[in-house]
């Protein structure tokens, strides 16, 4: 009011009273709304005078509740003081009795250890022992510094020295079981080691008496081969059997004593075992490769094979047939090893599957790792490395040596469409790479199917693709047909001598046969290749399912079957290019001039009367293509067919031409030839 009533000017009187007029219009609306609201206001007024006494109602309830609450709370403070001091005097009660059980069990072992070795029951001794090391050593501690202290410490130091003699005793009477081979002894004494604390101590000794027994049997066999006739049935596999010999013993042991293993030393311990076991094998594996390698001349035929393969002539190369028994046997060792290795690593992976239930990834990664490393650089996959290394050439150079004779050997019998090299050089590959196949290697089965794709696709289909370059040769005959003049002056010469010259005919017959018998074989290779294909991938599927290869088998396999197909493809192209060359060389020059001959009747009916037209079509037909070929052309047609020759009208003419049917060689060569031919013309 103060600041109205100091202002002097004109413009700012007008302002304040334009400002005090809007709220002065604010202030109406509200108490209108005020107003209006008024009936509401005081019906719910009414209503809370009405709630009054229910209010207080409430409010007596509310403090009868909280006092109650309050005197819950407080109960329950009580309570829970007084079971906490229960749950305390319970758990020193348990720690007492606890530590009352291990004074009682020190002292039950201490004579219970005491006499169990003086009636030489080294078990009981060692239950006692293993009892005496599973208590609470904090416990133990805690009665040392009590009253009964002095009694505890001279029966922990009994007890320490039944410990150690009793280790001795173990480990004495375990080495003279083994001196003595006493199997059951050996196996008595092995439970004993894990009840006093000696997992690693009592596995490496027990695989130690299990390696000799290994070493001695393979030994024996080893010296049984070395003894074999040569003329035995097994002899060219005796190697392969003493391995096989070999791998089954140690499976048998593993079989045997996993199942002790597993329940006196636990989960887990299996690898330690077999991890022994491998290394006395490899050493045996070691000698018995030795002795294939010096008995088979493995090296000296490896070499010698080296030296064929660079020589060109055939009197330095190596028979082929002496390698033969050699590579069955050495495919035979492999897969007995791949075998072997497969069991042994289920076997581990078994065992760590259930000691690892609990463990971390990083222990489970850290087993696998152990576990490669076992099976991956152990001396037996180095070996068998190393002989299928030697294997994969000498293999190559047996299916080339065989291919090669199988082409040179190459023969034809009569009536047959294709020659005998087809067959020879298909069973010699399915033979190879069949044999790689058995050998169970992955990384040896695609390096054979690759030198069988080398060999197929370059050597054979060279040989094939040279036949089929010389051509197909065309006759005197045709071209005495085609007009050409050399046949007259052929013909001229042979009357004049008196006879006949046939042999330029006979040779030229053969060039034929072979060109089409060549063209018959390409075919078959492409389809014999799809064949194998098909094979092996149903075998290699078979090989996959039961866990050789690892995880790159698969895309390996792929992409050499895939390279078969691409060569079964090249093969077909190949007949495809001999097809051609037997188009140019034989169709076309003999139906040409039939073309030529059908081309020159006039084919408009308009132009020329329908019986003119008919009887120079019906010239053509029977001086063209019936007089040049009746077996391709029958002229039995047109005599079914010359009483409608005869017809004037131009539709009857064309029925007649309708009706007419030729070969199906002449249609196919009207319609490369001549399209608008056809128009005339059926199959028949």
């Amino acid at each position: 009011m103060e600041q109205i009533r100091a202002l002097t000017d004109l413009p700012e009187l007008e302002a304040a009273y334009s400002r005090l007029c809007g709220e002065e219009k604010a202030v109406e609306e509200e108490l209108e709304m005020l107003l209006e609201q008024q009936s509401s206001m005081e019906s719910k007024m009414a209503t809370l005078h009405r709630m009054g006494p229910n209010l207080q109602l409430i409010e007596g309830d509310a403090k009868q509740l909280a006092g109650m609450i309050t005197f819950t709370c407080n109960l329950a403070e009580n309570v829970s003081s007084k079971v906490r001091q229960l749950d305390l005097a319970k758990n020193r009660l348990y720690q007492a009795i606890q530590r009352a059980d291990d004074i009682l069990d020190l002292k039950f072992c201490m004579d219970g250890v005491q006499t169990a070795l003086r009636n030489e029951d080294y078990e009981q001794a060692a239950a006692h022992i293993h009892r005496y090391l599973s208590l609470d050593k904090s416990v133990i501690e805690l009665s040392r510094q009590g009253r009964e202290g002095s009694i505890i410490e001279a029966n922990l130091k009994l007890l320490q020295e039944a410990e150690q003699r009793l280790k001795v005793i173990v480990t004495e009477k375990f080495d003279i079981a083994t001196k003595q081979e006493d199997l059951p002894q050996v196996e008595r004494f092995f439970k004993i080691f894990p009840l006093l604390g000696l997992h690693e101590e009592g596995l490496s000794k027990f695989s130690e008496y299990l390696c000799k027994q290994v070493a001695n049997k393979a030994e024996e066999n080893l010296q049984l081969v070395m003894k074999t006739d040569m003329s035995d049935r097994r002899a060219a596999a005796i190697f392969a059997d003493t391995l096989t010999l070999l791998f089954e013993g140690i499976a048998r042991i593993v079989e045997t004593h996993q199942p002790i293993v597993e329940t006196y030393y636990g989960p887990g311990r299996l690898y330690t075992l077999i991890k022994h076991l491998q290394t006395e094998c490899d050493r045996q594996v070691e000698k018995v490769v030795d002795k294939f390698i010096q008995q088979r001349s493995y090296h000296r035929q490896f070499q010698h094979v080296q030296n064929s393969m660079m020589r060109s002539s055939v009197a330095e190369k190596i028979e082929p047939r002496e390698l033969d028994p050699i590579l069955t046997e050495v495919t035979l060792m492999n897969a007995r090893s791949e075998l072997y290795l497969r069991f042994i690593r289920r076997r581990i992976i078994s065992d760590f599957e259930v000691g690892d239930s609990m463990a971390s990834e990083d222990v489970k990664q850290e087993h696998q790792k152990c576990l490669d490393k076992l099976l991956n650089n152990c001396l037996l996959s180095c070996a068998m490395q190393e002989l299928i290394g030697y294997y994969i050439t000498m293999e190559e150079y047996f299916m080339r040596e065989t291919v090669n004779k199988a082409v040179a050997m190459d023969t034809c019998e009569k009536g047959q469409l294709t020659s005998s090299m087809v067959d020879d050089v298909f069973y010699i590959v399915k033979k190879c790479i069949g044999r790689a196949l058995s050998s169970s290697s992955i990384d040896c089965l695609c390096a054979m199917i690759n030198h069988s794709i080398t060999e197929l696709e370059s050597d054979f289909r060279e040989v094939l693709c040279n036949k089929l370059k010389m051509g197909f040769p065309a006759t005197t005959f045709q071209d005495f047909q085609r007009g050409v003049t050399s046949a007259v002056s052929i013909m001229h010469s042979s009357l004049q001598q008196g006879k006949f010259d046939t042999k330029g005919i006979e040779s030229t017959d053969e060039a034929k046969q072979s060109f089409l018998v060549t063209l018959n074989n390409v075919e078959i290779c492409s389809e014999n290749i799809m064949t194998l294909k098909k094979t092996l991938e149903s075998d290699c599927a078979k090989l996959l399912s039961q866990g050789f290869g690892g995880e790159q088998a698969q895309p390996k396999i792929d992409s050499c079957l895939s390279d078969m197909a691409a060569m079964s493809n090249k093969f077909r192209d190949l007949l495809q290019e001999g097809l051609n060359e037997l188009t140019n060389s034989a169709i076309k020059p003999q139906v040409k001039p039939w073309i030529n001959l059908f081309l020159s009747v006039s084919h408009n009916i308009e132009e020329v009367s329908p019986t003119a037209c008919s009887f120079e079509l019906l010239r053509w037909y029977r001086e063209g293509a019936v007089g040049t070929n009746s077996s391709y052309f029958p002229a039995e047609k047109y005599n079914q067919n010359s009483n409608l020759w005869s017809t004037k009208t131009p539709r009857s003419f064309s029925h007649v031409l309708l009706s007419s049917q030729v070969s199906p060689i002449l249609y196919l060569c009207l319609s490369f030839f001549c399209p608008s031919a056809i128009l005339y013309i059926s199959p028949c």
